[in-house]
């Protein structure tokens, strides 16, 4: 598991891809399933080391991005004010409500559509579940995911009678029902201090209760305490025209798209791969002239945990030359690409005439 962190091998270099599911812009990198090495468990972790370019949506290049900023300044996640769903009477806890700016979708929706941002959970919160299954679905929010791997997307507010605040936000989790999954429909939850402070609502989880369905903009909350009477429920969300994704953001270890795909798109991009994927067969080292490497590898880390300084020191000539010869191997494969300058723009490119030299290939 060093391997990946010490050097990146052409080897490792690989492409994934994934099929966008219509109305979600965020999806997390994917996980291996725990492995059994012996009597030992290796969990739940990373598939890749990162993601790169290219990228390609429907084999379109798209712009792709890991700073947080200049993705948001051209996509911006705008809070709309949905201004008053209903009034409190200080009694009453439970409301059913539409979004005042409803996109009024079909389910299957018609395309293209608008919907509401969805919350989401990071790859440290679908860990933190144990199986490797995302999103997450059930009959009522799961309470061992951090709260900090949460990042809601819409808000339910109001007061109680003693000028309290009044907060229920959707968890990133999606409702199940006798055990059939509904995507659409995201779980409410009572928000508290990191990191597990947060609590279900009062009363189930179903279609008609404690649910927003993303598409429709129709729910039903039940807060914790009655809103006072006169007080204004209100709500919050980021509404979006979905389409054809235009540029990828890369961050928190999650892929966020704009706009939001209307349907099923492929999306491919170039990855380094956590060479760890066949601990328990007996093809264990994938790439055989790698075979020295990791066993002086595993020998070294051996003797740094027993505290025998001296054969360690001893070996680690003999593990830096098997690092540098593996390292070589990965370099040579490189080179087989030449060089580009302002004067050569790659292969295939002699018909465009223009800052090449007149097509020239030199």
């Amino acid at each position: 598991m060093d391997v990946d962190a010490r050097i990146q091998l052409f080897d490792l270099k690989t492409k994934y891809q994934f099929q966008t599911v219509p109305g979600v812009d965020q999806y997390n990198m994917p996980l291996y399933n725990v492995q059994i090495e012996g009597s030992q468990n290796v969990g739940i972790y990373p598939v890749y080391q990162g993601f790169l370019n290219p990228v390609y949506v429907n084999g379109i290049k798209v712009p792709f991005q890991v700073d947080k900023t200049g993705f948001f300044n051209n996509w911006p996640n705008i809070v709309q004010q949905m201004y008053v769903i209903d009034k409190g009477d200080g009694i009453t806890t439970n409301f059913n409500f539409t979004f005042p700016v409803s996109p009024n979708n079909l389910i299957p929706p018609n395309l293209p559509f608008q919907y509401f941002l969805r919350g989401h959970v990071d790859i440290t919160g679908i860990i933190a579940t144990g199986n490797n299954i995302d999103p997450i679905f059930g009959t009522t929010i799961s309470t061992v995911i951090p709260s900090t791997s949460i990042f809601p997307a819409v808000y339910i507010t109001s007061i109680d009678s003693n000028d309290n605040n009044l907060v229920v936000q959707d968890s990133g989790q999606f409702l199940q029902v006798s055990g059939v999954n509904m995507p659409n429909y995201g779980l409410f939850m009572n928000p508290g201090s990191a990191p597990f402070g947060y609590s279900a609502l009062p009363g189930v989880y179903s279609t008609t209760l404690n649910t927003i369905n993303y598409l429709t903009g129709k729910g039903n909350v039940t807060f914790p305490t009655a809103p006072a009477a006169g007080a204004n429920i209100s709500a919050q969300a980021f509404l979006f025209q979905c389409g054809l994704p235009r540029g990828i953001l890369f961050y928190n270890n999650v892929l966020t798209l704009r706009s939001p795909p209307d349907r099923q798109y492929l999306v491919e991009l170039d990855a380094y791969l956590s060479p760890a994927a066949f601990l328990n067969q007996p093809n264990a080292i994938p790439f055989g002239y790698m075979a020295e490497y990791i066993a002086r590898g595993a020998a070294r880390k051996i003797l740094a945990d027993t505290g025998d300084v001296e054969q360690f020191q001893f070996y680690e000539p003999f593990f830096k030359e098997q690092e540098m010869l593996v390292w070589k191997r990965s370099q040579r494969q490189w080179t087989a690409d030449r060089t580009q300058t302002i004067y050569s723009q790659g292969i295939n490119q002699r018909q465009s005439g223009l800052n090449n030299m007149g097509g020239s290939a030199l």
